[in-house]
């Protein structure tokens, strides 16, 4: 190739349709501190926050997907984070186990949905894990991160009900306290990810790094923006608009990514994939 040559655009993915769950944040507000993001001194905007999630929901809508309705509790306000409270593979749900006393009844409310929605294939878990907050598909693994949240026991628990080799990976900065705030799956069938090295133990970086040569590496920045709390459906990148250094790299591979104002549910410590949790039939 000519040093002044260019190489060819990628061209255009396609896009898979996908079945989402996810909270409508009626009663989202801020009183407590479980993760480096959350101030209760900052109080929330709710009519703004029902309204970047109200985009949210009608953007997936839009895109041809599936997004289905878990009911809010007034004394659970992070249940707009729905991704956080199962894993689902193969129509398979691992039920979630939450670290902090807060959070605990929100597991039983999305067992109980799943249970209402003809799932019968559910693993209430011993172990904690923190479902799709700490837990990434793809075809050929189950990336799992560990060291704020999810135990590693749970990992060994996803193995045995999944029936998937699960790959742990330890988070060690506590602003990335969940590993889909620091590494997004945009192909789940090429096993194609985005991920900031910064957020991963020495190790955890050498195995990722072995596992997926290819991955989009996010630069400090937007991960701070949260730039990798996003959702693929294989070619639209749904992520925070905030995150402008992924935008180009994106489009290099193929992906139309859709920029989205999520700055309010960010006071929680959440933003696009937080919000959103796969029903994976």
């Amino acid at each position: 190739m000519r040093p002044d040559a260019r190489e060819e655009p990628a061209l255009p993915r396609d896009a898979r349709s996908r079945r989402y769950l996810m909270c409508p944040p009626t009663h989202f507000e801020v009183t407590y501190s479980i993760n480096p993001w959350m101030d209760p001194g900052k109080p929330v905007d709710l009519s703004l926050a029902l309204a970047q999630w109200e985009d949210l929901h009608d953007r997936y809508r839009a895109l041809g997907h599936t997004v289905e309705l878990l009911e809010p509790r007034e004394d659970l306000p992070d249940m707009v984070f729905a991704a956080n409270g199962a894993t689902v593979v193969d129509g398979r749900v691992l039920g979630a186990r939450f670290a902090y006393r807060e959070r605990t009844a929100e597991a039983e409310e999305h067992l109980e949905w799943f249970r209402a929605h003809g799932f019968t294939e559910i693993h209430e878990p011993s172990h904690v894990n923190e479902g799709e907050g700490d837990f990434a598909v793809t075809s050929a693994y189950l990336l799992a991160g560990r060291g704020f949240r999810s135990s590693s026991l749970a990992h060994d628990e996803a193995q045995e009900f999944f029936g998937r080799p699960v790959i742990g990976l330890d988070l060690v900065d506590p602003r990335y306290y969940h590993l889909d705030t620091a590494l997004s799956v945009l192909d789940d069938e090429t096993n194609e990810i985005m991920y900031y090295p910064g957020a991963f133990s020495p190790g955890s970086r050498a195995v990722l790094a072995r596992l997926f040569p290819d991955a989009l590496i996010a630069r400090e920045a937007d991960a701070a923006a949260f730039g990798l709390n996003a959702v693929s459906d294989g070619r639209h990148v749904l992520l925070p608009q905030a995150a402008l250094g992924l935008f180009e790299p994106l489009r290099a591979r193929g992906f139309e990514p859709i920029g989205l104002d999520t700055g309010e549910l960010l006071k929680g410590g959440g933003s696009v994939k937080c919000c959103t949790q796969e029903l994976r039939p």
